[in-house]
């Protein structure tokens, strides 16, 4: 066949890439094999190849084939302007390494570049793309039918997130996806998270930037396996009910020579001038989202991982970096833009756009905005001017809960601010809780070294923090080994310190975080109006001189018809245990204590209200009944009425 016999990018998909509408780009640019329907890849007799270049003076592709022959398999430059060149290689097979020899029009420079949609990549620290197959049975239909409740915004939501090269290793060797899927599985089932998100495994050349800079937009890296093998780990996730989130970092590449960089020799997918090109924080380039076929390459991204990998939604990254053009740049390094104002317009288009195609064609996922600052309406829908986010992360909520937990307690009275602040704000935007790997990083310490106090307070500590923020409004996000309280920061190299789990202290923050999951999961009011004020009220908000805060939450209209009521949560923030303590509650009857983070299985001293107590008719907290509560050191409570027909006396 003439090298020009290709024809998979069809007029019209030409005509939607420079329109920068079009959302599917790796069904026609990149390497396709051909083969008969029903055969195996292995089978396929060539393959064909396409690729946006359109400051090119020629194109071939080099490969294993080939020798890396330049000269020996040319490709065409279409004549519709698109600036898409491609032909049909018949000597191309499955598994076989390829690159792009480009020569540029301007200087006639020669690069060697990496398909910018391959499917599958060389083993790091090799670069070259490699010609592969997505074939795959999945057996997730029943979560795939159904999934849409379990990510919904009412749904509870507590998301483990993974870095899936350091969770754990075998013989001291990464894990491949398969031996991760059940491993991981086994576990995150037992521990009770409802979702698991995966730092980016998008393919990525240093290992160290935990696929922050990112290659390969359409590649699973290939230190774990296959494409195949990923597709087996989210399989196996879904068939044991949990969801998968991709962390995607549309915000940034790295100038790796077999990248995006310079592309055609030309600034392609980044801005030419380095005050909009360049990331001074990241030493990376920035996407040109002002230019048509850039938003279409990162839009069919974001699509393809739903399409072809079945994943739950997207956690995008950066999003405050694409929002603002002067972000972390100074006076006189950024350029504004044509109002004059520092808002990156096209950012701002390109995420309405992909917010609109992910919830368009695939509406029972979520996508998840990492955004750092009060822009406003980040999870709002498009027809109300918001961005079309799902969900947002509250970073605020973590700097402030952070910070007020690092205080010694006999300082905590003078910021009792910072844990009731948040509930001015939280129902502003639909929130994720977050404590993530950024918090444990660069020595900043893990969360347990960040509590005050000897070791039976930062445990006490850390326990009454999870118990709080497993209350509070908003989905959870918690990074791996926070969960039993790891002493040593976190680090890419080796696994979790999982040893420590066999003493009580940490084995016991582990199993209170399990019953956690447990508590959130099966009551309606801890997760039901997390986006609502109608699913909040404080009772005690002011009672800084002894560091306690009381709250209620609320379930939905369609919980409480079937009988779900409020839960009251009860913190008590300082290391001296408080009795008759005296707290309003909304009806009488017996209340029972569903958790205490000070129980003795957790590694706490055991203080309580064996198990719960009867409601009073003594006014308080402007209620008719009360209860009268001992509250343990440094704790939460969480106590929830029972129905009338088990009420009892203790």
């Amino acid at each position: 066949m003439p090298p020009n016999d290709s024809t998979l990018l069809t007029a019209h998909d030409a005509y939607l890439l420079r329109e920068g509408t079009h959302a599917r780009l790796y069904q026609s640019l990149g390497c396709h094999l051909r083969r008969e329907e029903g055969t195996p890849a292995r089978d396929a007799r060539g393959a064909d190849f396409s690729v946006w270049a359109p400051n090119a003076a020629s194109v071939s592709v080099i490969g294993d084939w080939n020798g890396w022959n330049g000269d020996a398999d040319p490709l065409s430059a279409r004549d519709d302007g698109s600036g898409v060149w491609e032909g049909f290689v018949p000597h191309a097979a499955h598994g076989q390494a390829y690159k792009f020899r480009i020569v540029s029009r301007n200087g006639g420079r020669v690069l060697e570049k990496a398909d910018p949609l391959a499917i599958c990549s060389e083993l790091p620290p090799r670069t070259a793309s490699r010609i592969w197959d997505l074939d795959y049975t999945w057996n997730d239909g029943e979560w795939m039918a159904s999934r849409g409740p379990h990510n919904a915004l009412d749904a509870p939501m507590s998301i483990y997130e993974v870095h899936a090269g350091s969770w754990r290793r075998k013989d001291g060797q990464f894990m491949d996806y398969r031996e991760l899927a059940h491993a991981l599985g086994d576990y995150v089932q037992s521990m009770g998270f409802t979702h698991v998100e995966l730092m980016p495994v998008t393919e990525h050349p240093f290992y160290g930037s935990w696929g922050y800079q990112t290659t390969g937009y359409f590649a699973p890296t290939s230190r774990y396996g296959t494409p195949q093998d990923f597709m087996y780990f989210v399989d196996h996730l879904h068939q044991r009910g949990i969801g998968v989130l991709l962390d995607w970092v549309p915000s940034h590449f790295p100038m790796d020579g077999h990248g995006l960089a310079e592309f055609d020799g030309t600034h392609l997918y980044e801005h030419s001038d380095p005050r909009q090109g360049f990331h001074p924080e990241w030493n990376s380039a920035i996407f040109n989202y002002g230019r048509h076929e850039v938003r279409s390459f990162l839009i069919s991204s974001g699509l393809f991982w739903l399409d072809k990998y079945h994943l739950d939604g997207l956690r995008v990254d950066a999003v405050a970096s694409m929002l603002y053009l002067d972000y972390a740049r100074k006076h006189g390094e950024w350029i504004p833009n044509r109002h004059g104002g520092r808002e990156n317009l096209e950012a701002i288009e390109f995420m309405r756009l992909l917010n609109r195609s992910l919830y368009r064609d695939h509406p029972d996922t979520v996508s998840i905005a990492e955004e750092s600052t009060a822009w406003p309406m980040v999870s709002r829908p498009l027809e109300m001017n918001g961005l079309g986010f799902g969900m947002k992360w509250n970073m605020g909520w973590m700097h402030d809960t952070l910070a007020y937990f690092k205080e010694d307690p006999i300082n905590r009275r003078y910021h009792h601010h910072k844990l009731t602040f948040s509930l001015v704000y939280a129902f502003n935007e639909n929130f994720v809780l977050p404590l993530s790997h950024d918090e444990v990083v660069y020595g900043k310490g893990s969360l347990i070294d960040k509590m005050p106090g000897d070791e039976w307070q930062q445990f006490a500590n850390l326990r009454a923090l999870f118990g709080l923020m497993w209350a509070h409004p908003g989905k959870k996000l918690l990074f791996m080994g926070g969960e039993f309280g790891q002493r040593r920061e976190w680090t890419h190299e080796g696994e979790l310190e999982w040893w420590v789990c066999d003493s009580p202290l940490h084995g016991g923050l582990q199993h209170m975080v399990r019953e956690l999951n447990r508590v959130y999961r099966s009551e309606p009011a801890l997760h039901d109006l997390d986006f609502s004020p109608e699913g909040f009220q404080w009772v005690e908000a002011d009672d800084a001189d002894r560091s306690v805060f009381a709250f209620l939450r609320k379930p939905g209209p369609e919980a409480q018809r079937q009988g779900a009521g409020p839960v009251l949560v009860v913190c008590n923030l300082t290391p001296m245990p408080r009795e008759n303590y005296l707290v309003g509650v909304p009806t009488a009857g017996y209340w029972q204590e569903l958790f205490n983070s000070d129980a003795r299985e957790f590694g706490g001293a055991g203080w309580g209200n064996l198990g719960g107590l009867q409601a009073a008719p003594v006014r308080s907290h402007h209620c008719e009944q009360s209860i009268c509560l001992t509250l343990p050191p440094l704790s939460t409570l969480i106590l929830r009425q029972e129905p009338a027909r088990h009420a009892r006396t203790p």
